[in-house]
């Protein structure tokens, strides 16, 4: 089994933003992060998840079962619910909008359609300590700050799953 936690954080939003996932398996934990300079909060939520996706199919066992947990309603939804309406509706909303990150959303979908993956929503902000760490990673990309990530045994990582 493979663990996920995801966040992201946009100052301004729009404005500078950062993203950050943390990735374990039963023996490691790698944590990962990045920025991106004119963004949105909903952007860097979806992004953390693709790309914490993407490094969990590269580095760990090919067809591990995968539990993401997230503390975006957005992401958690749309993945799960929303995104088959959009796609039948050509990628417009209930109310005839176009869909908004549809580049994402589309990526997302790609990254995992072979995955035996299962959503779960985290409570942002609830004490929630991997939850808490990836917060703490996505604001220090978002803020340009210089970020230590950990990438070793899951036994001497300090966070708890």
């Amino acid at each position: 089994m493979i663990t996920i936690y995801t966040d992201g954080s946009a100052r301004g939003n729009p404005g500078p933003g950062g993203w950050a996932g943390i990735v374990a398996n039963e023996e490691r934990v790698v944590e990962l992060g990045g920025e991106e300079a004119h963004t949105t909060n909903n952007r860097m939520e979806l992004t953390a998840a693709i790309k914490s996706i993407e490094f969990a199919a590269e580095n760990f066992p090919p067809d591990s079962p995968i539990e993401i947990f997230t503390d975006s309603e957005y992401v958690m939804k749309g993945i799960t619910t929303w995104v088959v309406a959009w796609q039948k509706n050509n990628w417009r909303t209930a109310a005839k909008k176009a869909v908004l990150n549809k580049d994402l959303w589309q990526e997302l979908l790609l990254v995992t359609e072979d995955g035996n993956i299962t959503w779960k929503y985290v409570p942002g902000h609830a004490g929630h300590s991997a939850n808490e760490r990836c917060d703490e990673i996505a604001t220090a990309f978002a803020d340009g700050l210089e970020v230590t990530l950990y990438n070793g045994d899951r036994e001497k990582y300090e966070f708890k799953f």
